[in-house]
């Protein structure tokens, strides 16, 4: 009982030196807050696709891949005060972050079903050089949040990122295309025939990158995507 009650001491004293804070605003975060502040998760700009057939985020694949369903979690807009998670998720090491959203967004999106029929989920892979400078793939933890929630595999080894590009930030729609075209391989692939796979990324603007991913992977009997990412771009 002693030995208890000082653990709960320590992590009260903890808590008090080093409190969590909100990803957007910067609030304390109160008990059972997770990442987001109430105020701030309740005023998330969630886009809700997820309940809309043929929405925006589906047409923006269509003719492009043996497509299932797709989605965005919330939109991302420059400027915009939610633009803070991304930027801690990416560049801030704040890898526990990305696996709070992915766990936040496969409750919320998995309640109607998104989650149904889908057998491995597939991160968008980062090239070997970046990971190691980043220490982390965003994608792979929000990849691990989901699984975390739906209980879906998350595979790593499937498609490979071969080859660095740069930055997509600054480049236009067709540069965009460009950049992207033949980055990937699958070492691997046949190993997903029949399988429907869930592609997961941060952040989605174009949607080359995806489409470049799924193409690794043509040619494999059977296959079906779908895809989640935890923002859209908005202008």
């Amino acid at each position: 009982m002693a030995e208890f009650a000082w653990k709960l001491w320590l992590q009260s004293a903890f808590r008090l030196l080093f409190p969590k804070r909100c990803a957007v605003c910067d609030a304390t975060l109160q008990d059972g807050e997770e990442a987001l502040c109430f105020r701030c998760n309740i005023g998330m700009p969630r886009t809700l696709y997820h309940l809309e057939k043929d929405n925006e985020v589906e047409k923006m694949f269509w003719g492009k891949m043996p497509l299932e369903r797709a989605t965005s979690y919330m939109f991302y807009q420059k400027g915009g005060d939610y633009r803070r998670i991304l930027h801690l998720l990416k560049y801030e090491g704040r890898k526990d972050l990305g696996y709070t959203m992915g766990r936040l967004m496969a409750m919320d999106v998995g309640r109607n079903g998104f989650f149904e029929g889908i057998d491995v989920i597939v991160p968008i892979p980062l090239h070997p050089s970046r990971q190691r400078e980043r220490g982390y793939n965003q994608s792979e933890c929000l990849a691990e949040g989901i699984s975390a929630v739906t209980g879906i595999p998350v595979d790593t080894s499937s498609v490979r990122r071969c080859v660095h590009t740069q930055s997509q930030t600054k480049k236009s729609a067709y540069e965009r295309w460009e950049n992207v075209s033949g980055i990937f391989d699958a070492p691997d692939k046949d190993k997903l025939a029949g399988k429907h796979v869930l592609i997961v990324d941060d952040v989605l603007t174009t949607g080359a990158t995806i489409v470049a991913c799924a193409d690794a992977l043509a040619g494999v009997e059977n296959i079906r995507f779908s895809v989640l990412t935890l923002a859209i771009a908005r202008s």
